[in-house]
């Protein structure tokens, strides 16, 4: 009798180290290193960014997509156009190049970006701006 009991207590002990939850993920906190801006040719802009803490390339092309949004703004226009992004992580530091074209209509494609309405999205995410 003794020894059902303590297989039974094994086996109960057992369920519930099933049932801990694994190592929850760490909470996002990225440290945004900075924005560099170059006009390229007319509507033609580059950022680079850099930043700590970040998830993946996603959150890289997050960043750049913000600068560009604000950038087409400061310029007065209404508009962006993604064309490329490069990021990579390197001893933690991730770097992003990006390319976009800014333009007052609607530009053609499916990577458009109202730049008003990014940057309210932006900074209700607390991602810095231009």
């Amino acid at each position: 009798m003794r020894g059902v009991a303590i297989i039974s207590l094994l086996a109960v002990a057992s369920g519930l180290s099933a049932c801990t939850p694994e190592d929850p993920e760490p909470p996002f906190m990225p440290i945004y290193s900075g924005i560099e801006t170059r006009l390229l040719d007319g509507d033609l802009v580059q950022f680079e960014v850099e930043m700590r803490g970040a998830r993946n390339a996603a959150d890289v092309e997050d960043y750049a997509e913000c600068a560009a949004a604000q950038y087409a703004l400061i310029r007065g226009y209404g508009f962006a156009r993604h064309l490329r992004t490069t990021a990579y992580e390197e001893g933690g530091l991730w770097r992003g190049d990006a390319v976009y074209t800014i333009s007052a209509a609607l530009p053609r494609g499916l990577k458009t970006i109202d730049a008003e309405v990014a940057t309210l999205a932006c900074a209700e995410n607390g991602i810095p701006m231009v």
